[in-house]
């Protein structure tokens, strides 16, 4: 009889033990479900703008199945001299890899289709040429900061590359022959980018940041400049005068300002820039201007123009 009672007992305890551990794992299942949650909304904080309508006019243009290329008179600040030069301006629409941030083989409706701007400048100093080469993927639906953006810079004391990608944050990375720089990897909070501001100018130059804004200025402002990587306040205007639109970023004497003109009417091409900055370092530094100018402009498929007989279509551009 006592060992009936004992095993009663024992089935009874045991009966507790497993309700007490379903209710435990019930409530671990409950806390990791919250957990989930919580981990989605955070992963969700990055908030898109509303898709802005593509007028037909845009569509017309850039949907054509070319590409718009435009030639510049260059004046360019290094050194404390101004130098002479060529900058082109490479706009033309692509689909994009939101994740990986590439273009596209193939479409798919993850996909993001984007203006890209490919913007050149090649002048000397002295008796050795400075190339350099910036690349921005903007989506067209204007909705938020561009996808991706990049700079190279080539000259004979050796090269340098940096890149900055558009994800939770902004990523920022970059490879110098420079001791003090070297390879550095860094994240920013997102802020206006002043690469940028030359493609949404040709989306959709009414809705340009305009008072005091916080903006992270160009990447070859950093590069060449040798300063690190941040956001700056700024003051920024827009004027118009004889149809000309006319977009102002000024940082301060100290620093450096930024006008770029460009047509008030669709499809708003760039007609000229003018940077205003200090060039030179110690004694011979000196508050100098550099401007591009525009020379002449086309519209062709360039991708598939890389045959000899092409060449002459450089004469068309002034290069």
């Amino acid at each position: 009889m006592k060992k009936w009672i004992r095993f009663e007992l024992v089935i009874v305890l045991f009966a507790i033990a497993v309700i007490t551990f379903e209710g435990c794992k019930e409530k671990s299942d409950s806390s990791s479900q919250e957990l989930a949650l919580n981990s989605e909304e955070v992963k969700s904080v990055t908030v898109k703008e509303p898709k802005k309508t593509l007028s037909e006019d845009f569509k017309k243009y850039w949907y054509a199945g070319n590409a718009e290329i435009t030639s510049y008179k260059l004046e360019q600040a290094r050194y404390g001299e101004v130098r002479e030069g060529t900058s082109v301006l490479v706009y033309v629409t692509e689909p994009f890899l939101p994740d990986v941030q590439v273009k596209a083989d193939r479409s798919n409706t993850s996909n993001v289709p984007v203006l890209k701007l490919n913007a050149t400048k090649k002048y000397l100093t002295g008796i050795y040429p400075y190339s350099i080469m910036s690349s921005t993927f903007y989506p067209v639906h204007d909705n938020q900061h561009a996808i991706k953006t990049s700079l190279s810079v080539q000259e004979w004391c050796g090269h340098v590359y940096s890149q900055l990608n558009n994800r939770e944050q902004f990523e920022f990375t970059s490879h110098s022959y420079f001791e003090g720089e070297a390879d550095q990897s860094l994240k920013l909070e997102k802020a206006i980018l002043e690469n940028e501001i030359w493609n949404k100018i040709r989306i959709s130059p009414s809705d340009l940041p305009i008072g005091e804004i916080s903006i992270i200025p160009s990447l070859e402002f950093f590069r060449t400049k040798h300063q690190e990587m941040k956001a700056l306040n700024a003051t920024a205007s827009l004027t118009t005068t004889n149809g000309i639109s006319s977009y102002t970023i000024d940082y301060g004497e100290a620093i450096r300002k930024l006008t770029i003109n460009f047509t008030s009417d669709f499809p708003y091409t760039i007609e000229s820039w003018k940077e205003e900055f200090k060039s030179g370092y110690g004694a011979n530094a000196k508050h100098l201007t550099s401007s591009g100018t525009k020379m002449k402009s086309i519209k062709t498929p360039y991708w598939r123009q890389n045959s000899n007989k092409y060449i002459g279509l450089r004469d068309s551009l002034g290069l």
